[in-house]
Protein backbone atom coordinates (compact mmCIF):
# COMPACT_ATOMS: atom_id res chain seq x y z
CA UNK A 1 0.00 0.00 0.00
CA UNK A 2 1.53 3.36 -0.93
CA UNK A 3 0.73 6.68 1.10
CA UNK A 4 2.19 9.74 0.31
CA UNK A 5 5.16 9.79 1.97
CA UNK A 6 6.59 6.17 0.38
CA UNK A 7 5.50 2.35 1.63
CA UNK A 8 2.93 1.95 4.32
CA UNK A 9 4.80 0.09 7.13
CA UNK A 10 1.30 -1.26 8.96
CA UNK A 11 1.96 1.35 11.81
CA UNK A 12 0.19 4.31 12.09
CA UNK A 13 1.93 7.37 10.98
CA UNK A 14 5.08 5.09 10.01
CA UNK A 15 6.17 5.18 6.36
CA UNK A 16 9.05 3.88 4.44
CA UNK A 17 10.97 6.13 2.26
CA UNK A 18 10.35 5.54 -0.72
CA UNK A 19 12.05 2.62 -2.84
CA UNK A 20 13.83 3.43 -6.04
CA UNK A 21 12.55 1.98 -8.91
CA UNK A 22 14.35 0.19 -11.15
CA UNK A 23 16.17 1.73 -14.12
CA UNK A 24 15.22 -0.77 -16.37
CA UNK A 25 13.30 0.18 -19.17
CA UNK A 26 9.71 -1.18 -17.76
CA UNK A 27 7.40 1.07 -16.69
CA UNK A 28 5.82 0.42 -12.67
CA UNK A 29 2.44 0.81 -11.47
CA UNK A 30 -0.25 0.38 -9.30
CA UNK A 31 -3.74 -0.12 -9.84
CA UNK A 32 -6.00 -1.04 -7.22
CA UNK A 33 -3.13 -2.34 -4.84
CA UNK A 34 -1.92 -4.57 -8.02
CA UNK A 35 1.53 -4.31 -9.71
CA UNK A 36 1.04 -3.30 -12.95
CA UNK A 37 4.56 -4.15 -15.32
CA UNK A 38 4.82 -2.95 -18.74
CA UNK A 39 8.20 -4.02 -21.20
CA UNK A 40 10.32 -1.84 -22.44
CA UNK A 41 8.52 -0.35 -25.81
CA UNK A 42 10.10 -0.20 -29.38
CA UNK A 43 11.80 2.52 -30.74
CA UNK A 44 8.67 3.82 -33.11
CA UNK A 45 6.85 4.47 -28.98
CA UNK A 46 9.58 6.21 -27.65
CA UNK A 47 10.52 8.29 -31.44
CA UNK A 48 6.99 8.97 -31.16
CA UNK A 49 6.90 10.51 -27.16
CA UNK A 50 9.71 12.72 -28.01
CA UNK A 51 7.77 13.90 -30.79
CA UNK A 52 5.11 14.68 -29.01
CA UNK A 53 7.49 15.93 -26.40
CA UNK A 54 9.34 18.36 -27.91
CA UNK A 55 6.10 19.81 -29.86
CA UNK A 56 4.25 20.08 -26.00
CA UNK A 57 7.11 21.43 -24.92
CA UNK A 58 7.43 24.39 -27.38
CA UNK A 59 4.18 25.29 -27.02
CA UNK A 60 3.74 25.28 -23.17
CA UNK A 61 3.65 28.23 -20.85
CA UNK A 62 5.90 28.66 -18.51
CA UNK A 63 3.43 27.83 -15.44
CA UNK A 64 2.55 24.25 -16.65
CA UNK A 65 4.81 21.25 -16.83
CA UNK A 66 5.30 18.85 -19.30
CA UNK A 67 6.49 15.58 -17.90
CA UNK A 68 7.97 12.28 -19.77
CA UNK A 69 7.14 9.41 -17.87
CA UNK A 70 9.16 10.69 -14.42
CA UNK A 71 6.02 11.67 -12.75
CA UNK A 72 3.62 9.16 -10.97
CA UNK A 73 0.03 10.14 -10.83
CA UNK A 74 -1.25 8.91 -7.75
CA UNK A 75 -4.82 9.81 -7.25
CA UNK A 76 -5.28 7.66 -4.19
CA UNK A 77 -3.96 5.23 -2.05
CA UNK A 78 -3.67 1.97 -4.09
CA UNK A 79 -3.47 3.58 -7.35
CA UNK A 80 0.30 4.83 -8.98
CA UNK A 81 -0.35 5.78 -12.80
CA UNK A 82 2.68 7.04 -15.12
CA UNK A 83 1.67 8.15 -18.22
CA UNK A 84 3.84 8.22 -21.13
CA UNK A 85 3.03 12.00 -20.80
CA UNK A 86 1.45 14.29 -18.84
CA UNK A 87 0.53 18.12 -18.51
CA UNK A 88 -0.04 19.62 -15.02
CA UNK A 89 1.02 23.11 -12.99
CA UNK A 90 3.81 22.92 -11.92
CA UNK A 91 2.96 24.05 -8.69
CA UNK A 92 1.25 20.55 -8.32
CA UNK A 93 4.08 18.52 -9.16
CA UNK A 94 6.76 16.98 -6.47
CA UNK A 95 9.98 15.81 -7.21
CA UNK A 96 8.43 12.26 -8.16
CA UNK A 97 4.59 13.09 -7.49
CA UNK A 98 1.79 14.39 -8.56
CA UNK A 99 -1.75 13.83 -6.43
CA UNK A 100 -4.17 16.51 -7.83
CA UNK A 101 -5.36 15.31 -12.06
CA UNK A 102 -3.37 16.34 -14.51
CA UNK A 103 -4.02 18.50 -17.11
CA UNK A 104 -3.52 16.62 -20.13
CA UNK A 105 -2.59 12.61 -20.04
CA UNK A 106 -0.96 11.02 -23.22
CA UNK A 107 -0.48 7.48 -23.93
CA UNK A 108 1.39 6.28 -27.09
CA UNK A 109 -0.31 2.81 -27.97
CA UNK A 110 2.01 -0.24 -29.07
CA UNK A 111 1.11 -3.79 -29.59
CA UNK A 112 1.62 -4.81 -26.17
CA UNK A 113 -0.07 -1.66 -24.47
CA UNK A 114 -2.85 -0.80 -26.49
CA UNK A 115 -5.73 -2.59 -24.69
CA UNK A 116 -4.48 -1.08 -21.35
CA UNK A 117 -4.01 2.13 -22.69
CA UNK A 118 -7.32 2.20 -24.94
CA UNK A 119 -9.34 0.12 -22.03
CA UNK A 120 -7.90 0.04 -18.13
CA UNK A 121 -6.01 3.83 -18.49
CA UNK A 122 -8.81 5.44 -20.05
CA UNK A 123 -11.28 4.17 -17.27
CA UNK A 124 -8.95 5.16 -14.63
CA UNK A 125 -8.24 8.46 -16.00
CA UNK A 126 -11.64 9.27 -16.37
CA UNK A 127 -12.58 8.19 -12.68
CA UNK A 128 -9.49 10.48 -11.19
CA UNK A 129 -10.85 13.36 -13.59
CA UNK A 130 -8.43 13.79 -15.68
CA UNK A 131 -10.11 16.70 -18.09
CA UNK A 132 -7.90 15.76 -21.49
CA UNK A 133 -7.12 11.79 -22.43
CA UNK A 134 -4.84 11.64 -26.05
CA UNK A 135 -4.06 8.57 -27.68
CA UNK A 136 -1.18 8.36 -30.52
CA UNK A 137 -0.73 5.54 -32.86
CA UNK A 138 2.15 6.33 -34.20
CA UNK A 139 1.95 2.47 -36.61
CA UNK A 140 -0.84 4.30 -38.66
CA UNK A 141 -0.23 7.95 -37.38
CA UNK A 142 -3.22 8.78 -35.35
CA UNK A 143 -4.18 10.61 -32.70
CA UNK A 144 -7.27 10.65 -30.82
CA UNK A 145 -8.58 13.27 -28.43
CA UNK A 146 -10.91 12.52 -25.73
CA UNK A 147 -12.25 15.13 -23.36
CA UNK A 148 -13.82 15.02 -20.14
CA UNK A 149 -17.99 15.60 -19.57
CA UNK A 150 -20.35 14.64 -17.11
CA UNK A 151 -21.13 12.06 -18.47
CA UNK A 152 -17.67 10.70 -18.96
CA UNK A 153 -14.82 10.96 -21.89
CA UNK A 154 -16.19 11.92 -25.17
CA UNK A 155 -13.98 11.79 -28.24
CA UNK A 156 -13.73 15.30 -29.76
CA UNK A 157 -11.21 14.40 -32.80
CA UNK A 158 -9.50 11.83 -34.36
CA UNK A 159 -6.55 12.56 -36.33
CA UNK A 160 -5.21 11.08 -39.59
CA UNK A 161 -1.76 11.53 -40.78
CA UNK A 162 -1.39 14.59 -42.65
CA UNK A 163 -4.45 16.41 -40.72
CA UNK A 164 -3.51 18.99 -38.01
CA UNK A 165 -5.39 19.63 -35.01
CA UNK A 166 -5.85 22.64 -32.88
CA UNK A 167 -5.55 22.09 -29.04
CA UNK A 168 -6.71 24.58 -26.76
CA UNK A 169 -6.40 22.20 -23.72
CA UNK A 170 -4.24 22.33 -22.12
CA UNK A 171 -2.49 25.28 -23.71
CA UNK A 172 -3.16 26.40 -27.73
CA UNK A 173 -1.05 23.91 -30.19
CA UNK A 174 -1.63 22.75 -33.68
CA UNK A 175 -0.47 19.04 -33.89
CA UNK A 176 -0.04 16.73 -36.83
CA UNK A 177 0.30 12.71 -36.35
CA UNK A 178 2.82 12.45 -39.32
CA UNK A 179 5.16 15.05 -37.71
CA UNK A 180 5.18 13.39 -34.03
CA UNK A 181 5.60 9.43 -35.57
CA UNK A 182 8.84 8.06 -37.39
Amino acid sequence: MFSKQGLDTGRPGAASPEPPVPRDGRRYEVVDGRLLVTGAQPPAHHAAVVGLMIALKNACPPELLVSVGSVDFRPTLGVSLRPDLLVCHRSDAGPHLLTTPPLLTVEVLSPSTRTTDIVLKRTLYERHGIQSYWLLDPTVQELTVLDLTPTGYTCQAVVQSEETFHATTPFPIALTPATLTP
